[in-house]
């Protein structure tokens, strides 16, 4: 008698485009492999990041938590100037406010002043939970929920440039960092207001989302082209290695 084939499980890297949810690339890879297998993700990407998403599928799904704690590197743009209900410029405008081009080292120390051990208010469009339902359900309904503090930690926070009125940055952040709050924090640090312009989600622990496919190969490819790239779960994936600190 012929035994069954192992059961699929593991890691798919996928490269999400903006203007998906999280949610729709795990649909998208479900309708990709056979019927009743448990897909999920690693940890939600903003409709208008980019970059890596850790797809589980398979037993690799119950490791969820863990991957959930890893360090997370991103690359992004501040919009100086521009304050918006959601923190990035998906939202509604708030506030504006002119302001002429600053020194570059004022930045820096700026970006640099937010590095460490920080306290973070959860913002009103995320997927944090209150009462078992997700923060951004309430907000859109104009429901107000309880502020809610999170610690988190800071490992780079370094400006690659600056042309006024855009920051663009590097950052290397714990689990459950909200970037969007950490721009507005930028903006009231310097005076101004500010927004997320664009995010770009390069790293997740020890995975790069250079090793990712991308959504048309995750829509078009193969299905053995597709199989092939399912990685096996291993401990390397599930490492915590310490971010280098920022100068």
């Amino acid at each position: 008698m012929t035994p069954p084939p192992p059961a699929l499980s593991g890691l798919l890297l996928v490269d999400k485009p903006p203007g998906l949810t999280s949610h729709d690339v795990v649909l998208h890879v479900r309708r990709r492999l056979p019927p009743a297998l448990r897909v999920g993700h690693s940890g939600t990407l903003d409709p208008l990041a980019t970059g890596l998403l850790v797809v589980l599928i398979g037993s690799a799904t119950k490791s969820q938590a863990q991957f959930q704690m890893l360090h997370k590197e991103y690359e992004g743009e501040i919009l100086l100037g521009l304050s918006t209900d959601t923190g990035d410029v998906s939202g509604k405008p708030t506030a504006t406010t002119l302001t002429a081009p600053m020194p570059l080292p004022l930045i820096e120390s700026c970006l640099a002043a937010h590095r460490g051990k920080i306290s973070q208010v959860v913002p009103k469009y995320s997927a944090s939970k209150y009462k078992g339902k997700p923060f951004y359900r309430y907000a859109r309904q104009g429901i107000e929920t309880p502020q809610r503090v999170r610690p988190v930690t800071i490992f780079r926070f370094d400006c690659l440039q600056y042309r006024h009125p855009v920051i663009e940055f590097r950052l290397a952040c714990s689990s459950g960092t909200y970037v969007r709050s950490l721009a507005e924090a930028v903006g009231a640090r310097l005076g101004c207001g500010a927004t997320m312009q664009s995010l770009r989600r390069m790293r997740v622990g020890s995975l790069r989302v250079a090793d990712a496919m991308s959504h048309g190969e995750l829509l078009t490819a193969p299905r053995e082209r597709l199989l092939s790239r399912i990685m096996p779960l291993s401990l390397d994936a599930l490492a915590l290695p310490a971010p280098e600190a920022g100068p």
